[in-house]
């Protein structure tokens, strides 16, 4: 079973990298908070590749509340560069 994951692991450090570079280059506040939610997505997916690995549920429940902290986050920080109330 751990073989299965090595190559999902494999794309998941990748686009950690790939993100982690947007975020840190930007050049705009736009491209670094989608870069922020697209490294949120990458470690929900880890998440899930160790609750697999494991076999322990309790990693799904906390990749599923990451997740939803996560959409606030973005939803507030979206709200936030519009100016919006």
């Amino acid at each position: 079973m751990a073989e299965a994951l090595l190559v999902p692991a494999v794309a998941l450090g990748l686009g950690l990298v790939l993100a982690a570079l947007r975020f840190l280059r930007g050049p705009h506040v736009l491209d670094r908070v989608v870069a922020f939610d697209g490294l949120t997505v990458i470690s929900i997916s880890a998440l899930v590749l160790v609750a697999l690995a494991t076999g322990r549920g309790i990693y799904l429940d906390v990749a599923l509340v990451y997740a939803l902290l996560s959409f606030l986050g973005v939803i507030v920080a979206g709200r936030y560069l519009e100016g919006g109330e």
